[in-house]
């Protein structure tokens, strides 16, 4: 970081963090691979495959439970603040989920976001009012929603596409008071510079399809038996869609490879999110896929973040 001067706020020791809906702590990762030294990292996630990756990595994460059960009393005892952060579920937001269970924003479980932002403001209000902050969700149908949003947060949400800085399609809304660098014009990365080589043949498919041609983005159709978005087959030279969460058969993200067709692989989504090797996933195959899916792309979130150095270019 040359000469840049981080943004230490209060404590002389690193940032003071609260994370809600923490997940697999991409933020946290962030944070490392830009080498902003963390005082105290105060983690509310509720799921126990991401804390138990979480306190894997970063063994000195206070996990804090619930972000609906955070009381006024917990937020006393906190020193100042320097960063607040949060990706509140995106499921009832989505445009990749269909069903009434889902399309209903900020009234279904994307409405865990005023919880979250109950705590911002009071942070801001209460511990720090030059905090800095970081919110995140999907690029929405609800556009009702966003402008709730921007509304309540008082900026207005920046577009990123996670392709500028990876081989995934990924477009994500930011809100943020921190300074955003001006974005990378392109990227060429593709499928094809992301693949594993020696693929265990357990990730391939012995199922009939439909082959469109090799300058076709969705090259080919699967024949088995679900929604169409399951059976798409991606062209390795193209980018990749949108990951997400693999809580069902056949959720994967599938690509054609020499001839066949075969789900990407946990290494694979691991890539398309721009997790650093040096992060661990000691779990199975299903709990990577849904980890990365719900996940940020780190190298989006570590151009954000770099906004905490004083000095940026």
């Amino acid at each position: 970081m040359g000469d840049r001067k981080i943004i230490l706020g209060h404590n002389s020791e690193g940032l003071n963090v609260l994370s809600l809906c923490d997940g697999m702590s991409c933020g946290q990762i962030a944070l490392r691979e830009l080498h902003i030294p963390i005082a105290h990292y105060w983690s509310s996630e509720i799921d126990k495959t991401a804390i138990s990756v979480t306190q894997s990595n970063f063994p000195d994460t206070i996990q804090i439970g619930n972000v609906e059960n955070i009381t006024e009393e917990f937020l006393k005892s906190l020193p100042k603040i320097d960063l607040v952060m949060f990706g509140f579920p995106c499921r009832s937001m989505t445009k990749a989920t269909a069903g009434t269970e889902y399309n209903n924003g900020l009234k279904g479980v994307s409405g865990l976001f005023y919880p979250c932002n109950k705590i911002l403001q009071w942070i801001k209000h209460f511990n720090n009012p030059d905090v800095k902050w970081f919110v995140e969700n999907v690029d929405s149908s609800k556009t009702e929603d966003i402008i709730t949003i921007n509304n309540i947060l008082g900026v207005d949400a920046v577009l990123i596409n996670s392709n500028l800085f990876s081989a995934q399609d990924r477009k994500r809304n930011y809100w943020t008071n921190i300074p955003i660098a001006e974005l990378p014009q392109y990227n060429n990365t593709v499928l094809k510079d992301i693949m594993d080589s020696n693929v265990s043949e357990k990730y391939f498919y012995n199922k009939p399809f439909t082959y469109y041609g090799d300058d076709k983005k969705v090259c080919a159709t699967l024949h088995i038996n679900g929604h169409d978005i399951l059976k798409r087959v991606n062209n390795k030279n193209f980018k990749s869609p949108t990951l997400t969460a693999c809580r069902g058969g056949n959720l994967q993200k599938k690509v054609f490879d020499n001839g066949r067709c075969r789900k990407l692989t946990p290494n694979e989504y691991r890539k398309l999110q721009t997790i650093p090797d040096w992060y661990k996933m000691d779990v199975s195959d299903s709990s990577i896929y849904n980890l990365c899916g719900d996940g940020w792309a780190v190298e989006v979130i570590k151009h954000i973040f770099k906004g905490l150095y004083r000095g940026i270019e």
